[in-house]
């Protein structure tokens, strides 16, 4: 499920103050990079038996090399996804979000957007 008009998708910014700010919020990009494009992950768990939901910020790089550092990003529109014990995380359109759960995705991705514009490459 896309999550749009929260401030970050189209934002363009440094790939360093990124991974600082997105930390600060919880979000981990471990090792889901290549050379061009970055993917950060909120973990939100939950009481329904195998079933776990993920906030999923992607971007790819403008100009430079993310194994490097000197990375340009450009975000995408942020995902809700639920993951599927044993089978990997599914963020179509059909599948069902608690609208609680929906709305504090939404409230954590306002918060990042708020900060990210004070960061952003003009």
């Amino acid at each position: 499920m896309k999550l749009e008009n929260l401030g970050i998708e189209d934002t363009v910014m440094e790939l360093k103050p990124l991974d600082r700010l997105m930390g600060n919020h919880a979000f981990i990009r471990a090792g889901q990079w290549d050379y061009e494009r970055v993917t950060y992950d909120y973990k939100i768990g939950s009481n329904e038996k195998n079933i776990t939901y993920y906030i999923r910020i992607q971007g790819y790089a403008l100009e430079g090399d993310v194994d490097r550092g000197d990375a340009v990003i450009k975000l995408l529109p942020p995902l809700l996804g639920k993951h599927y014990y044993p089978h990997g995380v599914e963020y179509g359109e059909g599948e069902n979000f608690p609208e609680n759960l929906v709305e504090r995705a939404t409230k954590i991705l306002e918060n990042v957007g708020k900060e990210i514009k004070d960061l952003t490459v003009e």
